[in-house]
């Protein structure tokens, strides 16, 4: 039998992450509570969960210093949580590294399956491929390989989320071909996430500060409509 995932249940809130546990456990999920941003710490080091439901508003170390520090040693998912009327910048959550987010309140089989897709987005990067299956696209100076999630610019290995790589190889793969946000958003995040198209332009902000335009190619913008990635003739 396969072990269960381990979900990291972040909130101050007692009533809330026991409900939430609660949901998850009779989906076959093994859960662990804790209710302030430094036992997080801790336990993400001695529980190593499969996913982390945060609360922003946390005592002490608040949910986006949580991801923060989280994000600068692991790409283990991160779904946010935050109350309706809460000052939530969802653009400064992606920033951070968040791979989803749910307001408060929210209905639990919306919780449920929210987690179940970010699970299943960030799968791939546990699976290995054989050599007859291998996803990879090769350019002057980038190699990115969707097999072993590798990115390799100059010769030198790229750290790069799952969802960073994902839509790096997804415009490398189709050269000169434009996609709109939503086009982009849907083939990445998938039909299940709700989100807005502020997500792709946060994720190609991201991959432009780790790869520079190449004379050869480029990340480019099409004004009103989305990006491609731009090979020169």
């Amino acid at each position: 039998m396969a072990a269960k995932q381990k979900i990291l249940i972040v909130d101050d809130d007692t009533n809330i992450a026991e409900l939430i546990s609660l949901y998850l456990t009779k989906e076959c999920f093994d859960t662990k509570m804790v209710h302030d941003g430094e036992s997080a710490l801790t336990e993400f080091d001695n529980y190593a969960p499969n996913l982390i439901l945060l609360d922003l508003m946390l005592p002490g170390i608040d949910g986006y210093q949580v991801c923060r520090e989280i994000r600068a040693k692991s790409h283990v998912p991160i779904i946010m949580l935050s109350a309706k009327g809460e000052i939530f910048d969802k653009v400064l959550g992606l920033e951070l590294g968040a791979d989803d987010y749910i307001m408060k309140p929210f209905d639990s089989k919306e919780l449920v399956a929210r987690v179940k897709a970010v699970l299943r987005r960030y799968q791939p990067i546990k699976q290995e491929t054989s050599g007859t299956d291998l996803k990879c696209v090769r350019y002057p100076n980038l190699v990115v390989n969707l097999s072993n999630y590798s990115v390799e610019y100059f010769g030198k290995t790229i750290d790069m989320p799952p969802k960073e790589l994902e839509l790096l190889y997804f415009l490398a793969s189709s050269p000169n071909q434009v996609f709109t946000r939503e086009q982009l958003l849907d083939h990445i995040w998938g039909y299940e996430y709700v989100g807005d198209t502020r997500t792709v332009d946060v994720h190609v902000k991201r991959l432009r500060e780790k790869i520079n335009d190449h004379e050869a190619w480029s990340i480019s913008t099409v004004w009103g409509i989305g990006y491609k990635f731009e090979v020169k003739e």
